[in-house]
């Protein structure tokens, strides 16, 4: 992989962990779970050989960064991501996002309009726009993520089998992820507080869902580029955008799970390439 410098940021009281490389116009790749900054590190390369700089960071909870006991809403999450935008002195930035990250991306997005030169939205929905209550039901694991203190006391001691669970579950081509993609999402979250803080997130749905209903009620008139897995979720991103935002690309990727960076790295780095080339 094209070298990359791993670096610390204090912003908002909490140290984030990210990395960084190439040269010319930033971009920022925000991950989901059960991931990290690393879920990129297939689609980095290709994006650096196109002429940008890279930083992928690792969300508060998340990775190598601080997992305090508070603050994962979108809203919070996505101003720890500004201020790191402006720590490194970027005035815009092009904003790259997946699955949890890409409601935190949309809410940096709708919250600093001005900032934000586009965005691309992967596998993901924005919660508390097509329902009151999909926030706690849509899938399965929402409800088991938020009971209560339940989805820690099974899962510790068992992070591996969890993990690899939704990982071949959620892919149209099960080895996508690798074993060895796998040891280091485990090294993250059965580290101490690796799976709470991860799991903050889900409790943080409903708050989350309320605050993109206030943003949504004006849309986002950046470009943004939405795509799903034809064996995840679909035509929902596309969807979902459509209902928050002006100008919207993308659409299903065939033969395609959730993990859109690791199964189709060629595929979504030439679209986000000629995405960002077109809106220049």
């Amino acid at each position: 992989m094209t070298e990359l410098k791993h670096e610390i940021a204090v912003v908002n009281g909490v140290r984030l962990h990210y990395v960084r490389g190439g040269a010319g116009e930033p971009v920022l790749l925000v991950h989901g779970w059960p991931q990290t900054w690393y879920e990129w590190h297939r689609v980095i390369p290709r994006l650096i050989a196109g002429g940008h700089e890279v930083i992928a960071v690792d969300m508060r909870g998340s990775g190598d960064s601080d997992k305090p006991d508070t603050g994962y809403d979108s809203n919070t999450v996505a101003d720890d991501l500004h201020a790191l935008v402006a720590h490194l002195g970027f005035q815009k930035i092009r904003l790259v996002a997946h699955d949890n990250g890409a409601r935190v991306a949309y809410a940096y997005a709708a919250n600093y309009r001005q900032e934000v030169k586009s965005l691309v939205f992967l596998e993901s929905k924005i919660l508390g726009i097509e329902s009151e209550d999909d926030a706690e039901k849509e899938y399965w694991h929402f409800g088991f993520h938020q009971a209560p203190d339940l989805a820690q006391l099974l899962v510790t001691g068992r992070e591996r089998e969890y993990l690899s669970y939704f990982f071949k579950t959620y892919a149209y081509n099960p080895l996508a992820v690798t074993e060895s993609d796998i040891d280091e999402f485990v090294r993250c979250y059965s580290a101490s507080g690796g799976l709470r803080a991860g799991f903050e997130f889900y409790k943080a749905f409903p708050e989350s869902a309320r605050q993109s209903r206030e943003l949504a009620a004006h849309k986002l008139d950046i470009p943004v580029m939405a795509w799903g897995g034809s064996h995840c979720m679909g035509e929902i991103s596309f969807r979902s955008m459509q209902q928050v935002a002006h100008h919207v690309e993308g659409g299903v990727i065939p033969e395609c799970g959730h993990w859109i960076a690791e199964e189709k790295p060629d595929f979504i780095a030439a679209e986000i390439l000629k995405f960002h080339g077109k809106h220049a």
